[in-house]
């Protein structure tokens, strides 16, 4: 029988069975790549992996519905039906689709993903789109009103995203569980993929449907409401308005409001000058502060408009003593997680170096050493948990702002980096000293380093410009806690961690600040240079996931207790009516540090501080950070592809198995760049650089490599311009690699582009001889 391949197959057959029984081609989509691939860290650049695509997807109705009921695979005709079946089955769980097909032209196989069956059925009795959709209607209980809304088209305009895959499925299991009748509804969704979007998306397809009217949309930070008007919701502009005074208007159908400002105080509360019944929806975003805490002034929003449905939104839900993001909300009707973006490729990878200092494992003072206003130390041992926040080192500030500094020289000096501190005279010292290590770049522009930080109106003016990836300045901000939620800034390529963080969901809220892709912009990864020791929380359970606890009974430092009553005496400590923290912005005050509190300053000088070294962790292809060194890891996974050193020389001097080595290298997230710099041997050859690390191989320079083909009279074996020619190409190894001589197109770079190709040839014997000759000559350079 004729061997037929899968195009054949989808053509011929699978297509043309598709439509007989209904499947119109807008109900169709085909080849269709659902994720964008994992992003490789390779140096300072990046590269894809090969994304996921399904053959076939298919759409009740139209395929602007987004809602993919069904999964197709095709095979050719070597394989048995089934044999596509596995990786539909695979695909059908990320996409949340329940029937899952593969076929090789001669029959169908499908397995129903909620009955556990699978069954084979002849090529002209595939199942209607009908047929389908009422199965999956039983399947998952649609009611006649969740069927109005799922087969609603999405609302789309010219220069809108369509949405991603896991945003559909976001939004049909929102609008799904509302027109059901669901009052609470929870959405957790890491950093950086799309919440408001995906919330514009849910309040148009319930408008459109009539299921809702006037929607209220609640943050509690400015930041929060002002990019959401300017970016996701801006198609709502004519019905949308910002509520910004004690008088409301009601005229208008989406409502954008901070808590504080709708809430008010005991007494003056401008939430109750509409009705309860006012709002149909109420979308809290970053539920997992304010309005999770039960107690909590914010609460009384909600309460009185109990009628409204509410859909709270967050990357991190908290449930400790004080806050239970769950208990209020519900368990989430979906979660897509860091690792989830990162793996589909649509969020940045990172990796973390981890510098050590001397004094942060533990510094005890000489007792001749004063203070700088001549004060004496309390006689006792400091260490990563006192600085900056009991006793202030300037030496270690140096230290941590040269280290950034060496960073910005090897990686672009515009490289956009927030640097977190313990707080905000520290956010200013640390301002200070890496301006004057960057003095030149502070010439050209004053705002290449800012403090930004809640008490430092002139740093915050500064927070849009540090946020527009079109605005190249400020480029390093320094701050405590103001840049740790909310702050939308894609290009920022470096995040300094030299504050001391306990808590898991503000770990996972600073690390999302890195998690935006912008390839155009140069950023295809982020690093997290952690001086603190806070990258042990990546370890964390809950750290890529839901947590099941999280209690941190530490004493507020502001109020003093646990939990923290910040919100009941705030209006007295600050004189803010607005019952928001004038240090960190928020409600309970979250502030790591009194504002007044004076501690002990070292100066320059008077402590001996260095790195004493540094560890790189990557992750690897399960999204693990890896907790091994890079080399250690490495050498593992080196030595799982080629046990011993002997069989990696034949590998890498045979440049097909070479390359095919190099892929697994880059599916096991390996860098040839990142050992280089580990290594700082850049005249090392690859081949030496990987025995090195996997076998304990001596390593040589490509000069010593070349020069000892040369001192084994290797080069005599030629004559005329066959010798000329290997010296020529032997040079150019030496400064270049081992793919420079194994490419033709080398003869086509000077010296020999001044050579007659066909006499090159000639010099050898003949093309075949000549190639014959390359290979001989690798063998001889990589020879014992």
């Amino acid at each position: 029988m004729m061997s037929l391949t899968e195009e054949d197959i989808k053509n011929r057959y699978i297509t043309p069975a598709l439509n007989k029984a209904g499947w119109e081609n807008t109900c169709m989509r085909m080849e269709y790549y659902f994720t964008d691939g994992r992003i490789i860290i390779d140096g300072l650049k990046g590269k894809r992996a090969k994304g996921k695509k399904a053959d076939y997807l298919l759409y009740y109705k139209d395929i602007n519905t987004y809602n993919p009921i069904a999964i197709v695979e095709a095979k050719n005709n070597n394989h048995i039906a089934s044999g596509g079946l596995q990786q539909a089955i695979e695909y059908g769980k990320i996409l949340n689709i329940p029937f899952i097909y593969s076929s090789n032209g001669k029959s169908f196989v499908e397995y129903d993903m909620e009955e556990g069956k699978e069954k084979e059925f002849p090529m002209d009795e595939f199942p209607s789109p009908q047929q389908l959709w009422d199965r999956y209607k039983k399947h998952e209980n649609i009611t006649d009103s969740a069927d109005k809304v799922l087969s609603e088209s999405y609302f789309y305009k010219q220069g809108l995203n369509t949405p991603r895959y896991y945003q559909s499925i976001a939004v049909n299991k929102t609008v799904q569980a509302i027109a059901n009748g669901s009052k609470k509804n929870l959405l957790v969704m890491a950093t950086g993929t799309g919440k408001t979007f995906t919330a514009f998306h849910i309040i148009k397809k319930l408008r459109d449907c009539k299921i809702i009217n006037k929607v209220l949309y609640l943050a509690d930070r400015n930041i929060l409401i002002d990019q959401t008007i300017k970016q996701d919701f801006k198609p709502f502009d004519n019905i949308m308005t910002q509520v910004k005074n004690k008088k409301l208007d009601s005229s208008y159908e989406i409502f954008m409001a901070l808590y504080h400002q709708l809430a008010g105080e005991e007494g003056i509360e401008p939430f109750r000058q509409f009705k309860p019944e006012f709002f149909d929806l109420i979308i809290v975003d970053e539920c997992h502060r304010g309005s999770a805490k039960e107690n909590s002034l914010w609460r009384r929003i909600l309460d009185y408009f109990s009628s409204a449905i509410k859909l709270g939104m967050t990357a991190t839900p908290r449930q400790d003593a004080d806050v239970d993001t769950f208990k209020y909300f519900g368990k989430p009707l979906y979660s897509y997680s860091l690792k989830d973006g990162i793996e589909d490729g649509f969020l940045a990878p990172y990796k973390v170096i981890r510098p050590f200092l001397n004094v942060d494992s533990g510094w005890r003072p000489d007792k001749r050493l004063l203070d700088e206003n001549g004060e004496d130390l309390e006689d006792r041992e400091y260490n990563a948990i006192d600085y900056d926040k009991n006793i202030k080192l300037q030496d270690r500030t140096r230290q941590v702002a040269e280290r950034i500094t060496k960073w910005l020289q090897d990686n672009g000096r515009m490289s956009k980096v927030i640097v977190f501190c313990v707080g905000q005279n520290h956010a200013d010292t640390m301002r200070m000293e890496l301006g004057n290590l960057n003095s030149d770049m502070k010439q050209k522009d004053e705002r290449y380093v800012m403090r930004i930080t809640g008490d430092d109106t002139v740093g915050k003016k500064q927070l849009d410009y540090f946020i527009d990836e079109t605005s190249a300045y400020p480029v390093i901000a320094t701050t405590s806690r103001l840049l740790s939620t909310g702050v939308d800034c894609k290009t920022v390529k470096l995040i300094v961690l030299d504050n001391n963080i306990n808590s898991i969901t503000e770990f996972k809220q600073i690390i999302g600040r890195g998690t935006r892709l912008k390839t155009d912009y140069d950023k295809w990864y982020f690093t997290i240079m952690d001086f603190r020791g806070n990258s042990r929380l990546f370890a964390d359970e809950e750290f890529d996931g839901i947590p099941d606890e999280e209690i941190d009974e530490t004493p507020c430092n502001v109020c003093g207790e646990f939990p923290c009553v910040c919100e009941n005496t705030l209006k007295e400590s600050t004189q803010n009516t607005n019952n928001v923290c004038d240090i960190c912005e928020q409600t309970p005050c979250v502030c790591e540090q009194q504002p007044n509190k004076t501690i002990p300053v070292i100066g320059l000088g008077n402590v001996n501080v260095e790195i004493m070294g540094e560890q790189v962790r990557i992750l690897d292809s399960h999204g693990k950070l890896i907790t091994e060194s890079l080399t250690d890891y490495s050498k593992k996974q080196i030595t799982t592809i080629c046990p011993n050193s002997e069989q990696f020389k034949q590998i890498w001097t045979n440049q097909l198995t070479r390359k095919e080595m190099l892929n697994k290298l880059d599916d096991y997230c390996i860098s040839l760049k990142d050992l280089k710099t580990i290594s700082s041997k850049e005249d090392w050859d690859d081949f030496d650089l990987l025995c090195h690390i996997a076998y304990d191989k001596k390593p040589l320079t490509r000069k010593e490599r070349a020069e000892n083909v040369k001192k084994r009279n290797y080069l005599n074996k030629y004559e005329g311009l066959a010798k000329e020619v290997i010296s020529i190409l032997l040079d150019k190894y030496e400064h270049s690699n081992i793919d420079a001589i194994e490419d033709l197109n080398i003869l086509n770079v000077e010296p020999l582009q001044r050579i007659r190709r066909k006499d090159i040839f000639k010099a050898f014997g003949g093309k075949e001889k000549f190639t014959k000759a390359i290979e001989e000559l690798k063998t001889e350079i990589f020879a014992a």
